[in-house]
């Protein structure tokens, strides 16, 4: 009985000690290009893993990468501001949590163009996704995943 009784007082606090709503999480606003649907499922698969996130459709896209200085050759499908940093294009949520607990000392991240196998890319992944970082002294490989 004891137990049993310590192993549920164990489970409730690992429940209550996980992050699990959105609520948890920071608030993300996703810049994109009006008829552009594999943003919109990049935005569900952020939701489905527990973000809020603001899709904001515009024809200024390029004026948006330039204000947070994204690299031109680093330029994703996107650009998504959440916690004081810029995601670009279709990166993983691995890597967008990494970013949420090391915060580095950067602007942002990048994986580069709408690789297939992508989060919220159809297809299949073939190769590893090769993520950078930007904003510090030069654009350097942040992740592979």
């Amino acid at each position: 009985m004891i137990r049993s009784l310590t192993s549920l007082v164990f489970l409730v606090a690992f429940v209550f000690a996980t992050p699990a709503v959105a609520g948890d999480k920071p608030a993300a606003t996703l810049y994109k290009n009006p008829q552009c649907g594999c943003c919109e499922n990049y935005a569900d698969y952020m939701r489905d893993n527990g973000f809020e996130v603001t899709v904001k459709p515009t024809h200024d896209l390029s004026l948006i990468k330039r204000q947070y200085s994204v690299p031109e050759n680093f330029e994703g499908c996107h650009t998504m501001l959440i916690d004081g940093y810029v995601v670009e294009g279709h990166v993983p949520l691995e890597t967008i949590a990494r970013l949420l607990t090391e915060r580095p000392d950067i602007i942002g991240i990048s994986l580069p163009g709408m690789p297939q196998g992508s989060p919220g890319m159809s297809g299949r992944k073939t190769e590893p996704f090769v993520i950078y970082e930007f904003g510090g002294d030069q654009v350097q490989v942040y992740a592979t995943e």
